[in-house]
């Protein structure tokens, strides 16, 4: 889960939308996020197989919703990993300057830029390499085993808790309170500019920092024991990173004026502006950053392919998606396909459109799943549950409310390219998917 959102997109956020009120924007996802999570960790139990939101909604909404919801899991996975991708190629080539090995910059930014007053535009730049790159070391890894990744991953996370812990510990310490002040700015006159729709905004933006609990439900095939495991992961996750998130905030924006923090390392701004005895972190917090973009490169390429695995084994994707390796017994076809597409697009886009489109899928999969819930309660009331949702149906309610305000809030922009991805998705149903139905032949 940590990684782009609060090692990249926290500057953004603050300097464009929530100012220091950036807390209360990562307390608003927090709030969908736990809510859309007690709804995930009931599927998850319920139904532990590969596939996350989209087997739920097979199994609760039908066929055509599952196909919307699956193609939308497309649009977050295969955008996430490119949109760290980029993330982790802006911390590497400035890990590197700090060595004086400079990279040429033609070389490491996308050839594509948008500006929403001036549009689409060139930027003379040729690929973005370094992103490139690791998408396609992380496909490796995933093609040749999920038990070796595991343990590059577990390694990885070690590393980029200890790097927050210590940036949250010895950044308290040079908060200035007057950077606070005004906490909430006053509203420009534009919605989405601070204010407390400037909040809303930010929460949207940034929900992307939340990004990965999901993933863990796409694996539950491979757990030893999904229906005590899934909900305990799902959950955890959520309220430990919530937590982090809210401090990283908080002491960001003390050490430095929210006006200033508009940069692609804003957490080694904060430490280069207040005084050189703390220096010494700076390269600790590169590293933590590569070593925690890595990490979600990983999850968001393995989540994937198990998707496309799923949705291949009801027909509705060719029947090469669900071929496993017969030697490392990994999905690697789809892998092979994810990392491939991940890495064209990392190396042509810049990460503020892949991470708005990010936040939107991924937000309206949350907005599906809370209304799956309260489905299936009515549709399968008996069903075994091994975890429940509680307060049904003020929970899921609550969840689908608060992350459907939070893609409301979102540029328009942004909507306009989501309704763009949906409709191809519609026509690639009608045309290959409906005619391939498993469920439709049988019935």
């Amino acid at each position: 889960i940590i990684g782009t959102g609060i090692f990249v997109l926290t500057g953004t956020a603050a300097a464009l939308y929530a100012g220091p009120a950036l807390s209360i924007s990562f307390i608003i996802s927090g709030l969908g996020c736990v809510f859309a999570g007690f709804c995930y960790a009931e599927f998850a139990s319920m139904i532990p197989i590969s596939g996350s939101a989209y087997a739920y909604s097979y199994a609760s909404l039908g066929e055509f919703m599952a196909w919307i919801i699956g193609w939308d899991l497309i649009l977050e996975y295969l955008f996430a990993s490119a949109t760290v991708a980029v993330g982790w190629s802006g911390y590497v080539v400035s890990f590197l300057h700090d060595f004086h090995i400079n990279l040429p910059a033609a070389l490491c930014q996308s050839p594509f830029d948008y500006l929403p007053e001036k549009g689409w535009m060139l930027t003379g730049n040729i690929l973005n390499f370094p992103a490139m790159f690791i998408v396609i070391l992380v496909t490796s890894l995933l093609v040749i085993g999920i038990k070796e990744s595991v343990t590059f991953n577990n390694v990885i996370v070690i590393v980029k808790l200890i790097v927050i812990l210590l940036f949250i510990f010895f950044g308290m310490w040079y908060i200035n309170v007057d950077n606070w002040s005004p906490f909430i700015p006053d509203n420009t006159g534009v919605f989405g500019h601070f204010g407390w729709s400037g909040v809303l905004t930010g929460s949207g933006v940034i929900f992307f920092a939340y990004i990965g609990f999901d993933a863990v439900s796409t694996a539950a095939q491979e757990s030893k024991n999904p229906q005590k495991h899934m909900p305990i992961g799902i959950l955890v996750s959520l309220v430990v990173c919530t937590l982090l998130y809210i401090a990283v905030a908080l002491v960001l924006t003390g050490m430095v004026h929210y006006s200033k923090l508009n940069v692609s390392a804003p957490i080694a701004l904060a430490i280069d502006s207040v005084a050189h005895s703390l220096r010494w972190l700076n390269p600790l917090v590169k590293i933590g950053a590569i070593a925690g973009l890595s990490s979600v490169v990983l999850v968001m390429l393995m989540g994937q392919p198990r998707i496309f695995f799923s949705m291949s084994k009801d027909g509705l994707l060719p029947p090469s998606y669900s071929k496993v390796h017969s030697r490392f017994k990994t999905p690697y076809i789809t892998t092979i396909i994810t990392g491939s597409v991940a890495a064209v697009v990392a190396g042509l886009f810049p990460i503020n459109i892949l991470g708005e489109l990010v936040s939107i899928g991924t937000l309206l999969a949350f907005v599906i799943v809370c209304i799956s819930v309260i489905i299936l309660r009515k549709t399968r009331p008996d069903a075994p549950r091994p975890f429940r949702t509680p307060f049904v149906p003020v929970v899921p309610i609550l969840g689908a409310l608060i992350c459907f305000v939070q893609m409301a809030a979102l540029p328009v922009d942004t909507w306009i390219r989501l309704i763009l991805w949906m409709v191809i998705g519609i026509v690639i149903y009608f045309s290959y998917s409906i005619k391939h139905s498993k469920l439709r032949k049988n019935s």
